[in-house]
């Protein structure tokens, strides 16, 4: 009995070695397989049309005589806002500008008339912002019969003279995000058979920002919203 008494410490001793050594080696295969994942890609795209538009525009006149300027000036704003008023727009949708009236003989850099003659130039602006594309699409068109009135509109910018946006985009989300994700996991299902592995479940998602652009120059009516969202997937050997 004196024997046995003696031999039960390292009996404990050898126990909590072997304890200890099947819980270190479990660990380090749960981290092996834990590291064992793959990081894919999904993709989600939707082409919508645009649900606002808006149409920043002004006129330019030149002259001598600063009362009779600002007179025509103001007459032709009152004809270009009756226009729109005239093709369906609400006074919501329209927005009068200042007019600003430049003196060529005021510039430091020398008192000659400018190009024309014209000691005076007045400029105008003028805002359409509206939601019905169709309507100021119509009236795109239907502006150059202004021009027999001997008024030219032009546009604040030149290289797009209307500016379409798309402002749906919190709508669209829920379901891009889920697309993209199921994009994402295709991808991984198929990344798992070539190595003999299942797709567990996600280990870390980074969603990507949304981008919304035009489809193309010709249509910029027409929006490609966009996401990428980066996916890491478990793998399950």
């Amino acid at each position: 009995m004196k024997n046995n008494n003696l031999n039960l410490p390292a009996l404990m001793i050898a126990a909590g070695i072997i304890l200890a050594g099947y819980f270190i080696g479990n660990m380090h295969k749960t981290g092996k397989e834990f590291d064992s994942y793959v990081q894919v890609k999904g993709l989600s795209e939707r082409e919508v049309q645009a649900d606002l538009a808006v149409w920043p525009i002004n006129t330019i006149l030149s002259g001598n005589d600063l009362k009779i300027l600002q007179t025509t000036i103001e007459k032709q704003n009152l004809q270009v806002y009756e226009f729109f008023i005239e093709q369906g727009f609400t006074e919501e949708e329209l927005t009068k500008g200042m007019v600003n009236i430049t003196d060529i003989n005021s510039n430091i850099y020398g008192n000659n008339p400018g190009p024309s003659g014209f000691r005076y130039i007045a400029k105008s602006d003028f805002t359409v912002r509206t939601r019905d594309i169709k309507k100021l699409q119509k009236a795109l068109g239907e502006s150059l019969n202004l021009m027999s009135k001997g008024i030219v509109l032009g546009s604040k910018n030149e290289w797009r003279p209307i500016e379409y946006v798309f402002t749906g985009l919190n709508e669209l989300k829920p379901s891009m995000i889920e697309e993209a994700t199921k994009n994402a996991r295709q991808v991984a299902e198929k990344f798992a058979r070539d190595s003999n592995s299942k797709v567990g479940p996600i280990r870390v998602a980074r969603q990507g920002q949304f981008s919304i652009g035009d489809r193309d120059q010709n249509t910029p009516e027409i929006k490609i919203v966009r996401v990428v969202s980066t996916i890491d997937f478990q793998l399950i050997n």
